[in-house]
């Protein structure tokens, strides 16, 4: 039967360690690494959120700057009591030259960016100061720094009707930062507030200064946060109104906001407080995959390596454990192949030490039964072929003496002396001290002896020749084994005035020893061959399968008995004995 492939129990064993080892680390390696990108996110949100910090402030300053124009006229109050002069000509231009125009310059040239006031007054017997230019052209491109305009030119504009209504007596102090006229095209911003005569606590005027909306982002660059990265600054309305970045077409001023433009990328936003607007950063994930890049390759080669260490370990377990089972295996096996006083050698004091300790035992109480089991079976099989010698010697030994009475009968004396001296040989041969298995040699002695005690009885009729190699010789045999089947020859073969014989011996490959019995008599039908092995009638060949039967008991199966035979044509029979030498123990 072919067996099955089997996987050994080290590689299962160290498998199944590899398995147990494999799964934590790739959890424990995943969640590393989830938490390390989660981490490195949050620190780059938290990085990108401190740069932005940074930006917002400086643009908030530069704000700041501006609102300290305004600041220069809004809390002047001497300007607040210039501003009530009324019906003196004279002193009302000289303080306009002296004094308004001195301080409006001195308040533009506290910013540092290009910047426009424009101061709208109530009192119109001031004169007004500025400097004509085309609709819808950006102030900023001439060469005045400052305007005195009359508040009537605006209080009917949308713009400034939209702005928070005050109540009289009140006083508004709020700064309003708008884009109005022609702002939003030209890319100005317009700082805007109400100024008081805190005396009478009436709105005598309205402070307008006008700038470029990217002299005051000019702090807003997207080179703080890495390559590819951009600032987006969006209004109230959510347009785009400033961008920093490689590519500025990319975010085109005054269009909405396009949530498209944050797929792939890390998007951060902080309100500018006052102003309305929000400061956008987006960080491509490409430049946060770097870092993530060396945390999965640091992962990787820890998980490599703690599972090159975990292996390491489960080898040599593996290993520990397989050789102890490999010690029962072998046990097993040569259990297997009848070596019984196999034993374990171990030495500890765990499971396999008591595996051992049973097997050991085991296999001593096998050995002892074996032996008993053996010499009961031997004695069994001896006592069998006693039993069979027994039966066959009378059988001979009934028909010798009936062809003596006969001689004694006839008063043939001299045959009669010769056929009682081979009988006497015959049987010291066949006796043999007791012995079962005996050289080859007495036993063709005892066939001879055998055909002579025949000859006597039928003479010339009887023709005998031996075939013997030189080989035979040396060997052992059971004894016994041709008497009988010469004998069936001149009981049923001899129908014709003449027979012959032939008996060979010689041996087989090296491995057997063959006895040949072949004659030239009647031969028999393939029906009474068949019926010699049969047990139905055991007056037929009974002398055959007693030869067979003790040649099988001996040696075993694979050895004994074959008949070949023609009717009319003669007989052969071949008996086959293992090669046994006459110094090996019977």
């Amino acid at each position: 039967m072919k067996k099955k492939p089997m996987l050994p129990f080290g590689y299962k064993l160290m498998a199944a360690y590899l398995l147990m080892a494999l799964i934590p680390v790739m959890i424990i390696g995943y969640y590393a690494y989830t938490t390390s990108v989660k981490s490195i996110r949050e620190q780059a949100a938290s990085s990108i959120e401190g740069t932005l910090q940074q930006t917002k402030e400086n643009v908030l300053y530069r704000f700041q700057l501006l609102s300290r124009t305004s600041d220069q006229i809004y809390w002047d109050y001497a300007l607040q009591e210039d501003l009530r002069l009324r019906n003196n000509g004279w002193a009302i231009y000289n303080t306009t030259i002296k004094s308004i125009e001195p301080k409006l310059q001195n308040a533009v040239n506290l910013t540092p960016h290009q910047a426009l006031l424009r101061f709208y007054i109530s009192n119109e017997q001031f004169p007004e100061m500025y400097a004509l230019h085309m609709p819808g052209a950006d102030p900023l491109q001439r060469m005045e720094t400052f305007e005195l305009l009359h508040l009537s030119r605006i209080v009917d504009k949308y713009w400034y009707k939209t702005l928070p209504s005050v109540d009289e007596g009140e006083i508004d102090k709020s700064q309003y930062w708008l884009q109005v006229e022609e702002d939003r095209i030209v890319g100005n911003l317009s700082l805007m507030r109400r100024v008081y005569d805190y005396q009478n606590r009436k709105q005598i005027g309205f402070i307008r200064v006008v700038t470029k909306i990217n002299q005051l982002l000019s702090g807003v660059h997207y080179e703080k946060l890495g390559e590819n990265s951009a600032v987006v600054v969006l209004d109230e309305w959510n347009e785009v109104i400033y961008a920093s970045a490689p590519n500025k077409q990319d975010y085109p001023l005054l269009k909405k906001w396009n949530p498209d433009w944050e797929k792939g990328k890390l998007s951060i936003r902080q309100q500018l407080p006052e102003i309305d607007w929000t400061l956008v950063a987006l960080v491509p994930d490409e430049q946060l995959e770097k870092q993530i890049g060396k945390v999965k390759l640091m992962t990787i080669l820890i998980c490599i390596g703690s599972f090159i260490m975990l292996a390491a370990i489960s080898l040599v377990v593996s290993k520990f454990l397989t050789v102890r089972i490999t010690k029962i295996i072998q046990s097993l096996n040569a259990f297997r192949e009848g070596r019984f006083n196999k034993r374990i050698q171990y030495s500890g004091n765990d499971e396999f030490y008591y595996i051992a300790e049973a097997f050991n035992e085991m296999g001593g109480y096998i050995n002892t039964l074996i032996k008993e089991v053996y010499v009961v079976q031997m004695e069994k099989k001896g006592a069998e072929l006693k039993a069979l010698q027994a039966q066959i010697n009378p059988h001979f030994l009934y028909n010798t003496l009936s062809s003596i009475s006969r001689l004694g009968k006839l008063g043939e004396i001299g045959k009669l002396d010769q056929m009682v001296m081979g009988l006497a040989k015959f049987y010291r041969l066949t006796l043999n001290n007791g012995k079962f298995i005996i050289p080859a040699q007495l036993e063709l002695e005892q066939a001879q002896a055998y055909i002579a005690i025949q000859q006597i009885k039928y003479g010339s009729r009887l023709d005998v020749m031996f075939d013997i190699s030189a080989e035979v010789y040396g060997y052992r045999t059971v004894k016994l084994i041709l008497q009988p089947f010469i004998e069936n020859v001149l009981e049923h073969a001899l129908y014709q005035p003449r027979i012959h014989i032939k008996v060979c011996a010689y041996v087989e490959q090296g491995r057997r020893l063959i006895f040949l019995v072949v004659d030239d008599g009647i031969g028999m039908k393939p029906e009474k061959v068949g019926s010699i092995w049969s047990n139905d009638d055991t007056r037929i060949g009974y002398g055959i399968r007693n030869v067979d039967d003790r040649i099988k008991l001996h040696y075993g199966p694979q050895y004994g008995v074959t008949i070949g035979s023609i009717y009319g044509g003669g007989t052969a029979v071949r008996i086959s004995v293992p090669l046994s030498r006459q110094d090996e123990t019977a």
